[in-house]
């Protein structure tokens, strides 16, 4: 794989600086430069050596770039292209990290369609619920899966670079349509995030919430772990992909409506029934996602 001579990095915290350590360590990258809103984490990102250079604008960021990682929340992506569209060169590469694909999609059109063939989205399936240049780990992508979905435009060159690059984070790749991505995500990913800060807003606004926060264990702590996240990334994609959150919330609203009408009836046959269920696969799915590791000897 031929070394990326110069990778920018706009948003330089858990995801694009994970992203720049990554690829030093696969000695997949020369120089990379940062690019962001505010200064102090573009400099702690140089401080921690995420990144070799520190650029205040887009003519000087690009001038030169081979590949661009857009890794800033979705709400920022449209201002951002729009600032980096006069500036970008015929033989740069963009891709992005956001967590929703039909509004990053339709600022691409917007502001890069005269560089459609070599802005390549994508989406790395990996995070935590900390954040910034001090949460970057060489290791975030190691065998995660990253959701490549290409445009009718693209490059087929542009598409393969883009899924090579990602596969020296140690990523797993995937393709899939923007729509079907939005669809999956809202299942499986925005709506447990926005439960999870549902619950513990409701808990916290309470008159005792103290008391019930002194005897929160760990069921507590696993069910809630997202709440600890980025509070404006998960603004921006609950509001980005609320078309699709909000059939998922009403499904959702349906099952409790469910489980409610058992409670009242302390139908437990039909509870256990529930529970069974859910559990089965829920084990089902957590021996197949994290298999067991072998025993060392």
């Amino acid at each position: 794989m031929n070394k990326i001579g110069k990778l920018v990095i706009a948003g330089v915290g858990l995801i694009g600086g994970s992203f720049a350590l990554a690829l030093r360590q696969a000695g997949m990258v020369e120089t990379v430069v940062g690019i962001g809103r505010r200064p102090e984490p573009l400099e702690r990102a140089r401080a921690l050596g995420l990144i070799d250079q520190v650029c205040t604008d887009w003519a000087e960021a690009l001038d030169g770039a081979e590949l661009v990682l857009l890794a800033m929340p979705v709400g920022q992506m449209d201002g951002v292209m729009a600032a980096m569209a006069p500036h970008l060169q015929a033989g740069t590469l963009v891709t992005d990290a956001g967590s929703t694909k039909r509004d990053v999609i339709e600022a691409i059109y917007r502001h890069l369609g005269h560089h459609l063939p070599q802005v390549v989205p994508a989406h790395p399936i990996a995070g935590a619920e900390k954040s910034g240049p001090e949460a970057a780990m060489a290791d975030l992508y190691q065998k995660r899966k990253v959701v490549v979905t290409p445009l009718p435009e693209n490059d087929p060159a542009a598409v393969a670079r883009v899924r090579e690059v990602w596969a020296a984070c140690g990523a797993v790749l995937h393709q899939m349509s923007p729509q079907e991505h939005d669809r999956v995500f809202a299942a499986v990913s925005h709506l447990p995030h926005l439960l999870a800060f549902g619950l513990v807003h409701e808990l916290a606004g309470r008159a005792n919430a103290e008391q019930l926060f002194s005897y929160a264990a760990s069921g507590f702590r696993d069910f809630t772990r997202v709440a600890g996240s980025h509070p404006e990334m998960w603004r921006d994609i609950c509001s980005a992909n609320r078309h699709s959150l909000l059939a998922e919330l009403d499904a959702y609203l349906s099952e409790l409506a469910y489980l409610r009408a058992l409670l009242a009836a302390n139908d437990a046959p039909a509870l256990e029934t529930v529970f069974a269920k859910a559990s089965a696969a829920r084990t089902a799915w957590a021996e197949k996602a994290f298999p067991a590791q072998p025993s060392g000897e």
